[in-house]
């Protein structure tokens, strides 16, 4: 097996776990924040920003480095480890979420998913087996399989046909993985909101024996409250021993949320992505650093924060760097979000370690305004 993961403790209080992923490019704690790097890179950042800000994995996009360098390019240079020189651990998706929420024309047949190229209008063709290919390729330390990713809402009659054929395209993954000893293999349960499908999705998956299981089509624009239900009545049906992922979850709230039914993992683009727009996360909410009200604030970002950004800059400058078109400002409201969230799951960690896990969710919610019924970030 690729990897071990090893369970621990259990909070005394809920659903909550403390674990260790092993993999043959180290280790890393659960529960765990990954950023997103797409097209092999955390956008803005370099390898030792990354290594500073504590991130332990981060997780590369098979879609768009099939398409650009290549998986052929990524192969000849070692693997995306050494393609990016970053020796820590890296999950990478199926490209399955991108065929379905960026191509155009997508045409779904047992055999794959035939489509055009979101920018370019390339036509291409993507199946179970062409995803594991590349990310044999890409050599990530976890792969995922190749799922349909239902839209919300669905009917159920196409929620039921859509977990069918991800059930058939699962095997046909486990059937075309050929470095079964160096890379792990996930499977992505599906089902919507349902509850029977979710059931019958997972059993068929945890039958099937992958080294891990992600939960799918949530986070796609579905309510909380549903993303929550369906939390609860689907992470009890999968394994103790093997990890949890939570696909495209970034916010604190939803992270702890998760956290509390059972979640191990998690990525999202959103710390680079609503960086590049000045919008930072910080202990008492969040803050569009460009606003008027900064002008000459020279505080820190974040006084509770430990992070290059924080130690060195004040929101007066940073202001400016946004008001000023200057690039230096995506890049340090990027290292202070993927630092705020690396540090998010440390205190959560060390919460469910000392059997206080609520007490934190509540004071992160309280400080935070995640009470208030608009605020999800």
């Amino acid at each position: 097996m690729a990897i071990k993961f090893r369970l621990i403790k259990e909070s005394r209080e809920c659903m909550a776990r403390l674990g260790v992923v092993e993999t043959p490019h180290g280790n890393f704690e659960t529960p765990v924040f990954m950023a997103v790097g797409t097209q092999a890179t955390v956008k803005t950042l370099t390898r030792e920003e990354l290594l500073a800000l504590g991130a332990e994995i981060i997780l590369g996009n098979t879609y768009h480095l099939w398409v650009q360098p290549g998986n052929s390019v990524i192969r000849e240079a070692g693997g995306l480890h050494a393609f990016m020189n970053w020796e820590r651990p890296i999950l990478t998706d199926s490209g399955g979420f991108q065929v379905f929420s960026l191509a155009k024309l997508r045409d779904i047949k047992e055999e794959g998913v035939r489509f055009r190229h979101h920018k370019s209008g390339a036509r291409l063709f993507l199946s179970p087996e062409k995803a594991i290919e590349i990310q044999n390729d890409l050599g990530s330390d976890i792969m995922m399989a190749f799922d349909e990713c239902p839209p919300y809402p669905s009917s159920y009659d196409y929620l039921k046909e859509s977990a069918d054929r991800t059930l058939r395209w699962a095997e046909r993954c486990l059937k075309a993985h050929k470095n079964k000893d160096r890379q792990a293999l996930f499977g992505i349960v599906q089902g919507g909101e349902f509850e029977d499908l979710r059931k019958y999705s997972a059993e068929e998956l945890v039958r099937m024996d992958f080294d891990g299981y992600a939960i799918g089509g949530l986070s796609v624009g579905e309510p909380k409250e549903i993303q929550n239900r369906v939390l609860a009545f689907t992470t009890p049906l999968l394994p103790k021993n093997k990890p949890r992922y939570l696909m495209g979850v970034g916010s604190p709230g939803m992270i702890l949320d998760a956290v509390e039914r059972g979640v191990d993992m998690f990525d999202c683009v959103l710390p680079t992505r609503i960086a590049r727009h000045g919008t930072a996360m910080t202990v008492r909410g969040r803050v569009n650093i460009a606003n008027k009200e900064f002008e000459r604030d020279f505080s820190p970002l974040d006084p509770a924060c430990d992070c290059y950004t924080c130690k060195h800059y004040t929101r007066a400058y940073l202001r400016h760097l946004f008001k000023a078109g200057e690039i230096l400002g995506m890049r340090l409201v990027s290292i202070h979000n993927i630092r705020f969230l690396v540090e998010l799951t440390e205190n959560i960690r060390k919460a469910i370690r000392e059997d206080r896990f609520y007490e934190y969710k509540e004071k992160v919610y309280r400080d935070y305004g995640l009470h208030d019924s608009d605020k999800d970030f």
